[in-house]
């Protein structure tokens, strides 16, 4: 008896999304899905008859319910106004603006840290539980949020100021996947689903990737820079990067963190080639020009031994005419232009 249990076939769970022409965010949703082991394995049922939907375990996109005691996750219904904030309020802590979940979103938001954890796994690495929180946040800011408003309709400016981003353009890829209306012998729907499904998937394993292998150990980087800023100088007003790493994305999202906004002034650390140093003012908007303090007036637009005898500064490679980076041969002499810089602005100020 117990010999023919155990040669029994389980029968597969099964994921239910509706048919007909499909989008990015039902296809993202069923391959986050089937990343956890209990779905692994599940098949996907796509239909819009109501007693099929009823007969799976979990059901995306389709059937007018969002209910997640009973494994619902469309987002259609006219009153349906769930977003990331509201589903994950210790997580987000109201950092992202208020759009509306997709199916991807809703199986993010529910799903998302295992999801996660399980796609790390697989590629045998192991993050920490405060790694996956962050990661989660970046994930949903650089992908799904994406997602979730283009498929909703939300309009990208709200008074002149972005709502969200564009980074992949994935919602269009996956568009184009569904058959032309000219095609003589179209594939299968289901099959292009599929193939919609394998092409959200790589984007979506690839920037999970690159978020715990590039962002994240960048992010720890910045973080440490930022705790041993007063051993560089005394105001803590300057950053040095002996490693250098993408920081700005990370500099103004850990100063709100460590509540020091606006503190940082310059940032020191090593050109592309690691031959020399470069010392940068902190714009005030991420994405400008306009920097919190500019390097010192009297440089700008000069070079070399010209600029070093100005300065009185040894070593001395550019200012750049605007004042927002330079370069020094060595770190010290980098340094010294932000002291200097900084010395300046507070006398103009006075």
């Amino acid at each position: 008896m117990a010999s023919s249990r155990k040669n029994m076939k389980v029968a597969s769970k099964k994921i239910g999304t509706h048919n007909g022409m499909f989008h990015c965010d039902e296809a993202l949703a069923c391959f986050m899905l089937k990343q956890l082991p209990e779905y692994e394995d599940a098949e996907i049922v796509r239909t819009r008859d109501s007693k099929v939907l009823d007969d799976c375990d979990i059901v995306v996109d389709v059937g007018a319910i969002y209910n997640p005691k009973t494994n619902r996750y469309d987002h259609h219904q006219r009153d349906f106004d769930a977003t990331l904030n509201a589903v994950c309020p210790d997580l987000t802590k109201n950092k992202f603006n208020s759009i509306r979940l997709s199916s991807a979103g809703l199986v993010y938001a529910h799903f998302g840290l295992e999801v996660l954890s399980e796609t790390l796994k697989k590629e045998k690495k192991n993050p920490t539980t405060e790694c996956l929180k962050v990661l989660f946040l970046h994930i949903y800011g650089g992908l799904v949020e994406e997602l979730d408003a283009i498929d909703n309709g939300i309009p990208m400016y709200a008074e002149g100021k972005p709502r969200y981003r564009i980074n992949t353009h994935l919602g269009a890829r996956v568009h184009r996947l569904n058959p032309v209306w000219n095609d003589p012998n179209p594939e299968h729907d289901d099959v292009l689903f599929g193939k919609a499904m394998q092409l959200v998937g790589s984007e979506f394993v690839e920037t999970v990737l690159e978020g715990y292998n590039v962002w994240w150990p960048a992010r720890e980087i910045v973080r440490k820079t930022l705790e041993d800023r007063k051993q560089n100088h005394e105001s803590g007003e300057i950053i040095i990067l002996n490693e250098r790493c993408s920081w700005k994305e990370h500099l103004y999202a850990l100063e709100e963190e460590l509540g020091i906004e606006g503190t940082i002034k310059f940032c020191v650390f090593h050109d592309r080639t690691g031959d020399s140093w470069r010392v940068q003012g902190i714009p005030v908007p991420p994405d400008s020009f306009i920097c919190r303090v500019f390097l010192h007036k009297d440089w700008r637009g000069v070079r070399d031994e010209e600029l070093s005898a100005i300065a009185k500064i040894d070593g001395c490679i550019f200012c750049h005419a605007s004042g927002f980076i330079g370069g020094n041969k060595t770190k010290d002499g980098a340094i010294e232009m932000a002291l200097r810089s900084l010395k300046a602005a507070q006398v103009n100020r006075e």
